[in-house]
């Protein structure tokens, strides 16, 4: 049975994970599916109702994503995405927790959820509070980014690693919207527009969901 990746689109934690999939050159069935969707066989796979999941075989599957990433690195002879160096190791973990949790917290839940997600799920209009929340917050993120790109290669050191792709998941998805302010913090565009320039890239730049197009520069490779 081949890998089975079941993952909402437009959610980075699946775009991390396809990213992955891809540098590493490893094959698996991609699967769409919506996490407030889940049907009692994805259910069965992951409990915990969330999305990505990866199927392994009839009886196997990892989630979430932080384990998958563990699987993919220890299981796959391809491209490394962990440094191999160990403080660059260190730092890159602490990397992909800084965006899969506080970033995610702080404004992909406000901006992506809010904007996109209720409209797919009919839950109501967005609240315009917590979307101003997350333009806030999302400068404080990218004046990061751009000083962590003005004094390193990729963002975790020398080597492109797992923090470069949930960095990159977490703003592809806020700049479907069109609410990165990209012309604010060159350093961080710079380094963005290396990672979207990447073949690794390129089906997420393809997605659309619900009918909803994309801002206008999402799919070009210069901005």
């Amino acid at each position: 049975m081949a890998l089975r990746l079941y993952h909402f689109p437009l959610s980075p934690f699946g775009r991390k994970l396809r990213l992955a999939f891809f540098e590493k050159e490893l094959l698996a069935e991609i699967i769409p599916a919506a996490p407030w969707e889940m049907d009692a066989d994805l259910t069965a796979m992951n409990p915990a109702g969330t999305l990505p999941v990866l199927q392994i075989d009839d009886k196997t599957a990892i989630a979430p994503s932080s384990a998958i990433c563990e699987y993919l690195e220890e299981q796959s002879q391809g491209m490394k995405l962990w440094p191999t160096d160990q403080f660059a190791r260190a730092e890159a973990r602490r990397l992909v927790a800084w965006f899969d949790e506080k970033f995610h917290r702080e404004v992909t839940e406000l901006i992506l959820y809010e904007k996109i997600y209720k409209r797919l799920k009919r839950s109501g209009h967005p609240d315009t509070a917590r979307m101003r929340a997350g333009l806030h917050n999302i400068r404080i993120h990218l004046d990061y980014v751009s000083y962590l790109a003005d004094r390193r290669r990729w963002l975790a050191g020398e080597e492109l690693s797992y923090a470069d792709f949930a960095a990159a998941a977490h703003l592809s998805c806020i700049d479907y919207c069109g609410d990165v302010p990209w012309n604010a913090f060159p350093a961080a565009k710079d380094w963005y527009m290396r990672l979207k320039s990447r073949p690794a890239f390129r089906p997420l730049l393809e997605d659309r969901v619900g009918g909803m197009a994309p801002t206008g520069h999402y799919a070009e490779l210069d901005f």
